[in-house]
Formats: structure tokens, sequence, C-alpha cells
């Protein structure tokens, strides 16, 4: 059972986001959580763009605890930033890009490609498909995660 004060952030970000031309998404652990995986969040992750993780950093100026810069570390670089919501830390990634076995830069991450929408008490809440997760942590090199997502791919596949 999902923390009922991570719905109560999600509603606050989703009603500031929900009718403005932000591409975002939740993904991370409240991602796969929402979409019916047992994990317990420790935070929220909000993918988006360049412009847009700026423009979330503008809209929740007053929950800024980092502002969003342009960071890379060896796997993967994006425009990020935080904020923290009534105690729940919020993560801003914008034009995350992952770094290929051959040591180049892989193209900022197409979220409309990937993007999902579910229903989450009323809110259509944009996420990335489980299958675009689990290439990703495949590539980022975290194995136990993607391995759980793996498992849950498997069992909606069994369930079909």
């Amino acid at each position: 059972m999902l923390n009922p004060s991570y719905l109560n952030v999600l509603r606050k970000i989703y009603a500031c986001l929900i009718n403005t031309n932000i591409n975002w998404v939740v993904t991370g652990s409240l991602s796969f959580a929402l979409q019916g995986i047992a994990l317990e969040p420790h935070d929220i992750d909000l993918q988006t763009d360049e412009a847009g993780a700026y423009e979330i950093e503008r809209r929740f100026s007053k929950c800024l605890t980092r502002k969003v810069v342009f960071s890379s570390s060896e796997k993967m670089r994006s425009h990020f930033g935080a904020l923290l919501i009534d105690g729940i830390t919020v993560e801003i990634m914008g034009d995350i890009s992952k770094r290929l076995e051959n040591g180049t830069w892989e193209d900022p991450v197409n979220l409309e490609h990937y993007k999902r929408i579910i229903v989450v008490e009323g809110m259509q809440i944009p996420v990335l498909s489980l299958e675009y997760e689990y290439q990703a942590y495949l590539m980022l090199g975290r194995i136990e995660k993607a391995q759980i997502l793996k498992q849950a791919l498997q069992g909606k596949e069994a369930n079909l």
C-alpha cells in the first residue's frame, strides 16, 4: 500500500502541471508503485525536457532545495534539481541522456514515445512505460531494479 503522503504530493504536482505545455512524466519507484509493482518509494522523480525542468523549478520556487543545473555523472547527464514538498523530496530531471557502451551519449529521451497515462484517484498521471524503464535500468547497470521490472513485465504478460 502506497503511503498516502506520496499521493498528496503527487496531487499538488499534478494540479500545478496538468494544464501546462510542460512535457513531464513520473518515473522511478513511485511510477513503478503506481503501475502495480510492490515497491516503497523514497522520493518522487519527475522527468521532463530541459525547458520543462526550469519551468517546474520556477513554478515550485518556494519548495526548491537544489536549483536546476546541468549535471553529469559517469553514466547519465541531465538538467537536475530538487524540491521538498511536504517533507518529500521531488527530483527534477530534464533532457536525460545515458552514456552508451562506446562512450558517446545517446540523444535525450523522447518522453512522448515512452509516455503512458495511468489513472490514479481521478488524476491522469503520465509515466514511462515499464518496458522502457527496464531497458534504461539495464543500461545504467542497475540490475536489481531491472530484474524487478522484468518480473513485473513477465507477470503482466502471464495475465493477458
